[in-house]
């Protein structure tokens, strides 16, 4: 099972919402998760949520981080800089 780190749609038509997901590669893109990695708000441009441990431990475990994901890991360790 590969196992990817992606963004999964949440929110209403006009108000969309992203959860940072593990999720199994062959899963929907909104299908059950492995696990909750993270909140994204795209109209507020926040992180609302992000756990760098976790993400940091699918990966070692082999999961594969999407481009999405990779810009916002960028943002969020900018914000902390």
């Amino acid at each position: 099972m590969a196992v990817k780190i992606r963004l999964s749609r949440t929110g209403t038509k006009n108000a969309p919402h992203y959860r940072i997901v593990a999720v199994d590669e062959r899963k929907k893109r909104d299908g059950a998760a492995l696990e909750n990695l993270g909140a994204y708000d795209p109209r507020k441009g926040k992180l609302v949520q992000f756990h760098d441990e976790r993400i940091a431990y699918w990966v070692s475990q082999g999961a594969i981080v999407s481009d999405a994901v990779k810009k916002l890991q960028k943002l969020h360790q900018q914000k902390q800089a």
